[in-house]
């Protein structure tokens, strides 16, 4: 791939050097426009995490649907933290098999969900737009439409 730059930079008679420096900059502008942004949802998240409501909407909503406490923490950090939901499907998979209801339905839950608040904090952030509000009610409804639909399809499919 290196060689195919090079070789086409050649080509097309561009300064290599002068490119990478260039679009160098540009990144780093880009990181700075970013960084706020991405610095607010990680504050949100934490703050939402050890406010404690995670843990009192689990014991007070969510455990009525006699689903494994590791797919209820799946379900809540999904549209939070992409690299969190990962360490909980990893849980899953090691607790309960990955080949089980367990992990088919975390796995169709991981797939048919988005880091809601990630993409909107961090895209709609970068291009400085600040009314979100149709975006996140869409955006979490069609989670919860992925989440159900996922519930009811494996139940369906393999139980």
């Amino acid at each position: 791939m290196v060689l195919l730059i090079v070789v086409y930079s050649l080509i097309k008679k561009v300064d290599l050097y002068d490119a990478f420096i260039e679009g160098s900059k540009e990144t780093f502008k880009m990181s700075l426009t970013i960084f706020p942004n991405l610095l607010a949802m990680i504050l949100s998240v934490n703050v939402l995490i050890n406010s404690g409501f995670l843990e009192w909407l689990m014991s007070n909503f969510l455990t009525s649907l006699k689903l494994p406490i590791e797919l209820i923490s799946l379900i809540m950090m999904k549209p939070i933290s992409g690299s969190a939901a990962v360490a909980l499907l990893n849980t899953i998979f090691s607790k309960y098999g990955v080949d089980s209801f367990n992990g088919l339905l975390a796995s169709t839950i991981q797939g048919c969900t988005d880091t809601t608040f990630y993409v909107i904090a961090l895209y709609y952030g970068s291009v400085g737009i600040k009314k979100t509000k149709y975006a996140m009610a869409t955006s979490l409804f069609g989670d919860v439409v992925g989440i159900l639909t996922s519930i009811i399809l494996c139940y369906m499919l393999f139980s």
